[in-house]
């Protein structure tokens, strides 16, 4: 069977209104604002406000923006592939109610779970379909609402995490454009340091579970990073060697934004400058399954047909993985990615 290029032919993004600085965070905990940038490059992230508002409130507006800007119905639609680890339930899934919200009725759908790793997880399970032949359009959404599980007393984490959705349409492409190879690894060595031990089947919501913190999000700070930053660094590096690409044959480097610290090791491991990496840690914080899709998003503008991009990401469980690109399109003139 001969199989068909997987590319992508629009992206999107949504950022929450409401943003929660550093200065705001100095009256919560005892931090400061130049321990954060110094640690972390954070600046700013934006939260999802109001009551009964969950995940799927900005991956619906990330859906229906790939249908506009492609000039489709969400009819249209074979599949809908959403990587998440805050679902607004456990099920029915994100993804379906997203579908359900946008009259997407003719399309699969259902959420992946893979962390900070989980868009590009989605991003070649999406492709897959493409490739085979058995779908000609699928969106790929990463969406978390991060601040949902984060304790505002515990200074080492709330600082991090910021929510927003992004993600992006494949379909059939030209041969040689598109995605064009992936690497994905995990580890469960790392379910003992970055897990939310609550609200699962081991252990059900109870008074106890409450009490505990156990509906918040733990990591142990120091030891996620070594892992990260020699992993991320690695996978990348790896998926380069495999398609015999240099450090001046890569346009983009995408990196997940966790760390600032990290970023830099990845892009010094690949011989990649920093000028050719994409940047937003400072304005959204660590997003989750929606970094890469954001950053493809913002940098949209600046990708031209034929670039080399190198996707990478480190997440919970834990998992890792790289992805290369060869991007398909030209961005229209006049066209302006612009945050909501």
């Amino acid at each position: 069977m001969q199989l068909k290029s997987a590319s992508i032919t629009t992206v999107s993004g949504y950022v929450p209104e409401d943003i929660l600085t550093n200065a705001e965070l100095e009256k919560l905990v005892e931090t400061s604002d130049e321990w954060i940038q110094t640690r972390t490059g954070i600046k700013e992230r934006r939260v999802l406000k109001g009551e009964g508002r969950g995940t799927s409130v900005m991956a619906t507006e990330v859906l229906r923006q790939l249908c506009e800007k492609r000039g489709i119905s969400p009819l249209e639609l074979d599949g809908v592939i959403i990587a998440t680890v805050t679902p607004d339930y456990f099920f029915p899934s994100t993804a379906n109610l997203v579908c359900h919200n946008l009259g997407a009725t003719n399309a699969f759908s259902f959420d992946m779970a893979a962390a900070c790793s989980g868009f590009v997880y989605a991003l070649e399970t999406g492709a897959n379909f493409i490739r085979t032949g058995g779908a000609q359009k699928i969106a790929v959404i990463g969406a978390d609402k991060m601040t949902s599980i984060v304790d505002y007393t515990d200074r080492n984490t709330c600082i991090l995490f910021g929510d927003a959705a992004a993600g992006v349409l494949l379909e059939p492409g030209e041969e040689g454009y598109g995605l064009i190879d992936s690497i994905l690894r995990s580890d469960g060595v790392g379910k003992d340091l970055i897990y939310l031990h609550g609200g699962g089947s081991v252990n059900p919501p109870t008074q106890e579970t409450i009490e505990k913190g156990m509906h918040y999000f733990y990591q142990d700070g120091k030891s996620v990073f070594k892992y990260a930053v020699t992993n991320m660094a690695d996978v990348a590096a790896e998926i380069m060697e495999r398609n015999k690409l240099k450090g001046e044959d890569v346009a983009w480097l995408v990196p997940h934004q966790a760390n600032k610290r990290i970023i830099d090791a990845t892009a010094n491991r690949m011989g990649v400058s920093t000028d050719k990496v994409t940047l937003n840690i400072d304005r959204y914080g660590n997003t989750t399954a929606a970094t890469i899709p954001l950053c493809l998003w913002e940098w949209e503008n600046k990708f031209k047909r034929g670039d080399n991009i190198i996707l990478a990401a480190f997440g919970g469980g834990f998992t890792w993985g790289s992805a290369y690109i060869k991007w398909g399109y030209n961005t229209p003139s006049g066209s302006d990615n612009q945050v909501v």
